[in-house]
């Protein structure tokens, strides 16, 4: 199997649906070899039963439904997912698809160049942010940034994408070590993936916000910052492997 892609949801009724089709319809018109992988993080509305609507046979694709006994945060959700993944590359991607799944694309072509990790970034001066979210929200995520660049990883201009591509051996060495539960997982991931020698490239993409963000305006962000603290504290203490096996270039 090629691909994984890894799509955490909670209470998402109203938009995983058409996000299932468009992966679908997506995977089939490039005759892709790969797994959708749900991850049902304690949704209480009816996200289960839709998934189960939109699991439909098509030649060369799998699915799977992980749901989690309770709510566990995003970061939990996406850890599980793509250590459960079984692609030579893994993608987790937001369930609202702010970010097309055409732009896997790009992705795919930084891993081509010898990347381990490529991030689609909407900080870019190519990237295309078509919808914005408003400015407050904006403000905050260039903030958090801005202290993740400070505490956790370097020269990174948005960790808090929902779109990222991993190879089969970052995706598994990356998030087996993975601690935060939360929105600031991806942060860590990144600091990870840098403190162990993977090259990471960031990747700019079309980006559309969606209204209804899982984002509180203010005690997520809040936990969020102190998560940066815990990435250093956790990961200092412990200690990685500095360098990370080399892997090779996609043909």
């Amino acid at each position: 199997m090629k691909f994984s892609i890894v799509i955490p949801a909670y209470n998402e009724e109203k938009r995983i649906g058409s996000t299932l089709r468009s992966v679908r319809e997506f995977a089939v018109a490039r005759r892709l070899d790969c797994e959708i992988i749900v991850v049902d993080d304690g949704s209480t509305d009816r996200t289960a039963e839709v998934v189960a609507q939109e699991f439909l046979p098509r030649p060369g694709l799998a699915y799977r439904f992980l749901p989690n006994e309770s709510n566990r945060g995003k970061g939990y959700s996406v850890r599980r997912g793509m250590l459960e993944s079984r692609g030579e590359f893994a993608l987790f991607t937001d369930a609202d698809l702010s970010t097309p799944i055409e732009e896997l694309d790009k992705l795919m072509a930084a891993l081509a160049e010898g990347y381990d990790v490529a991030i689609g970034s909407r900080a870019l001066a190519e990237s295309d942010v078509q919808v914005h979210q408003n400015f407050l929200r904006e403000m905050m995520g260039r903030i958090f940034n801005l202290l993740a660049r400070a505490l956790t990883f370097k020269k990174i201009h948005d960790s808090q994408c929902g779109f990222k591509l991993f190879s089969r051996k970052a995706a598994r060495n990356l998030f087996r070590l993975t601690r935060i539960d939360g929105f600031s997982f991806d942060a860590e991931v990144i600091y990870l993936a840098q403190k162990m020698g993977y090259r990471v490239k960031e990747v700019p993409i079309v980006w559309r916000n969606s209204p209804a963000s899982r984002v509180g305006i203010l005690r997520d962000p809040l936990l969020m910052i102190g998560d940066l603290f815990r990435i250093w504290l956790i990961h200092l203490t412990h200690g990685t492997k500095k360098r990370a096996p080399k892997e090779r270039a996609v043909h």
